[in-house]
């Protein structure tokens, strides 16, 4: 079964790249996953098949030498990927994240001539480490406070300096939750510009070298599932960047943020690979096609048959929102589109648990073994609904609250 339904709707190059990540995945990447799961260790062996392929770039431009994958190519890409290895669809995400804000979508953003001449001269530097040199960048986002949920300015200061002649920030904060902590080459950084009264709109994204002075990863990393990201802490003192890490200009990722919701929503194509990755394996179980276990056909019983019915009926459900959103994509979408936006990414995160909780329920007791990769997507797939910066709880809240209200619209306080 095709990751993207319909495969008629496809480009060349969709059908093209969808097929490299399936036959990476399939060949490369599912053999490998249970080992980097049951260690908690990263597959940098997935990213350098990553990069000889040449998916590192899959959304730099093409006039950077990149692939030039659009939003809606890449998050299919991404769901094929996550159909083998939840870790790596996941973690790969932060680096081509990095690619998105500063392409596309900093293109499309209001600019000064001076400001946009300026960016196209540091992004070209990026896209050089990535196309050219084969560097992994990543997106640390969480600090454990309300900035993640996009309530508040980032505690991580971006304090405006020269170092030797050379102008720049000096960055000082904490990032929990570090996808690809201590195997990123440069850390996209998330910050403020540290000046009085500083407000979301005063961002910064900036390009933090990993070897830069001033840099840490610390803690231990043994969570209940996507245990490959390996989301250590980073710490960050005073570290010097030049105004050449800026990866947007000055500000401009919150304008990014406002105008683009549906970049929050990159995490989900990695769970829509989950939740068909647990149906994919119980059909294969039920008709005794699962290497290694006994060639025993379970299919016959009504009781299997239904529940697959069910799964697959959520998961039809689950595709059909999963590419109307990826679809949808746009620069300023309007309130409709925003709250599709919202229940695509609930429903792919909640819908992705249910279906291996259906699963394990009907392949039965093997399905706890760790032999099999069931019990691993069951822990991979419940992940997705804590995930900042639009948890399941986040996007009901915000959802009820647009559904009910229009823009202004207030209540009386109630007693």
């Amino acid at each position: 079964m095709h990751i993207a339904g319909n495969t008629r709707l496809l480009t060349p190059q969709q059908r093209e790249l969808i097929d490299l990540a399936a036959t990476l995945g399939r060949e490369r990447f599912a053999p490998r996953a249970a080992r980097h799961d049951r260690e908690a260790s990263f597959p940098f062996e997935n990213y350098a098949d990553l990069r000889a392929a040449g998916l590192l770039a899959i959304c730099v431009p093409r006039s950077h030498g990149g692939l030039g994958a659009d939003f809606t190519t890449y998050v299919m890409v991404a769901a094929e990927l996550g159909r083998h290895c939840g870790a790596t669809a996941l973690s790969f995400n932060m680096h081509v994240s990095s690619c998105l804000w500063s392409g596309a979508i900093a293109d499309a953003l209001e600019m000064t001539p001076a400001q946009r001449a300026d960016h196209a001269h540091n992004r070209a530097l990026h896209y050089a480490n990535i196309v050219e040199r084969g560097q992994v960048y990543s997106q640390p986002f969480s600090e454990g406070g309300a900035a993640a949920a996009g309530k508040a300015p980032f505690a991580t200061l971006a304090r405006p300096a020269t170092v030797g002649g050379v102008g720049g920030y000096l960055v000082s904060g904490q990032k929990i939750f570090a996808s690809l902590a201590g195997a990123a080459d440069v850390y996209g950084v998330l910050c403020t510009l540290d000046r009085p009264g500083a407000t979301q709109r005063d961002s910064l994204y900036l390009a933090v070298p990993a070897r830069a002075e001033g840099v840490q990863v610390v803690g231990d990393w043994d969570p209940l599932g996507m245990r490959g990201t390996v989301s250590r802490t980073l710490l960050l003192h005073e570290v010097f960047v030049p105004h050449a890490a800026r990866l947007m200009p000055e500000g401009l990722y919150w304008q990014a943020a406002a105008r683009f919701p549906h970049m929050f929503a990159t995490l989900s194509p990695t769970y829509m690979g989950i939740a068909q990755a647990a149906y994919d394996f119980t059909v294969a179980y039920l008709r005794a096609e699962v290497p290694g276990t006994p060639p025993v056909l379970r299919r016959q019983y009504p009781t299997k048959q239904i529940a697959v019915a069910e799964m697959r009926i959520k998961l039809e459900q689950t595709r059909a929102l999963f590419l109307q959103n990826a679809r949808d994509a746009t620069l300023d979408p309007d309130n409709d589109t925003c709250m599709r936006l919202l229940a695509a990414h609930y429903t792919v995160m909640e819908n992705a648990n249910d279906i291996a909780r259906l699963a394990i329920r009907t392949c039965g007791g093997q399905a706890m073994l760790k032999s099999l990769p069931l019990e691993r997507l069951y822990r991979d797939s419940r992940c997705g609904s804590l995930m900042l910066p639009w948890t399941a709880e986040l996007c009901l809240d915000r959802l009820g609250r647009e559904c009910l209200y229009e823009a202004g619209e207030r209540d009386e306080a109630i007693e």
